[in-house]
C-alpha cells in the first residue's frame, strides 16, 4: 500500500459535536499512537521498544507521532497516566454505593489487587514507572490518581470509631496507608506468582483493617500520645 495511503488508515474514534474533521482526525492519530505504544510497552518494555515501531503499529508518519508527543518518554507517560486511570476507576467502582466503611475497605483493596496483577498495570506502572519518569515523578502521578481513593476509604473507616481527628491527622493516616498499599502492589506485581501474593496482601491488610473494627465496635480511644498530636 502507498505511504499517502497508508497514513490515513487511523482506528476511527466517535465524532464530537462541534469537532472540526481536522480535530477529529488529530484525536484519532493520538489515540492510535497511545493504544500501539501501550501494546509495545506492555509486551517489551520502554527500552525495547523503538519509536519506528510505535508510528509503524499506528500507520501514522513520525511527523504526526512529534504532533502530539516530544518523544518516546511523553507517550510512555501518556500510557502510563491511561493505565493508572483505568485503575482509579476500576476502584472507585468496587466502592460505588457501599456505606458499610469495613466493606468499603476490603472491596476496595480486593479491587487494588485484581488491578496489580494485570499484566499492563504491571509492566508499565509497577516494573518501567519509576525508572521510566523518575521515582519524584512516577509517585506524583501515582498519587494523582489513587491517593484520593485512599484517603476517601481512610475517612471512612476513621469516622466509624468514637475518634475526633483533625485534617491533618486524617491525611497522616492516609498516606501511611497509601505508602503500604504502593509497596504491597510492587511485592504483587513483582512476584512470580501474583495470585498467591495477592492472597499474602489481602490476609495481611485484612488482618489490619479488623483490627481497627475491634477498636471502633470496642469504643476505644485514641492512645494519648496521639490525642496530644491531634489536640495541639
Amino acid at each position: 500500500m502507498p505511504k499517502s495511503v497508508a497514513r490515513l488508515v487511523v482506528p476511527k474514534v466517535p465524532s464530537v459535536p462541534g469537532a472540526s474533521r481536522r480535530q477529529q482526525y488529530s484525536a484519532s492519530t493520538k489515540r492510535a499512537l497511545v493504544d500501539i505504544a501501550e501494546e509495545l510497552f506492555t509486551e517489551h518494555g520502554y527500552a525495547n521498544t523503538s519509536l519506528d515501531a510505535i508510528v509503524a503499529g499506528a500507520r501514522v508518519t513520525k511527523g504526526a507521532l512529534y504532533h502530539h508527543f516530544s518523544g518516546k518518554q511523553a507517550l510512555f507517560e501518556a500510557v502510563f497516566e491511561r493505565v493508572e486511570a483505568d485503575a482509579s476507576r476500576a476502584i472507585n467502582k468496587s466502592l460505588k454505593g457501599r456505606k458499610d466503611p469495613w466493606e468499603k475497605a476490603q472491596a476496595g483493596l480486593r479491587a487494588f489487587l485484581g488491578v496489580v496483577q494485570e499484566q499492563r498495570y504491571r509492566r508499565i506502572v509497577i516494573q518501567e514507572g519509576p525508572a521510566v519518569l523518575g521515582y519524584e515523578r512516577f509517585r506524583e502521578q501515582e498519587e494523582r490518581s489513587t491517593f484520593a481513593t485512599v484517603v476517601d476509604i481512610v475517612r471512612s473507616v476513621l469516622s466509624a470509631g468514637s475518634w475526633e481527628l483533625d485534617e491533618a491527622m486524617v491525611q497522616t493516616f492516609a498516606r501511611i496507608f497509601f505508602g503500604a498499599m504502593s509497596s504491597a502492589g510492587e511485592s504483587v506485581a513483582t512476584s512470580e506468582d501474583a495470585e498467591e501474593a495477592a492472597d499474602r496482601v489481602e490476609a495481611a491488610i485484612g488482618f489490619i483493617i479488623a483490627g481497627f473494627r475491634s477498636l471502633a465496635d470496642a469504643g476505644v480511644g485514641l492512645p494519648d500520645t496521639l490525642a496530644a498530636v491531634d489536640e495541639a
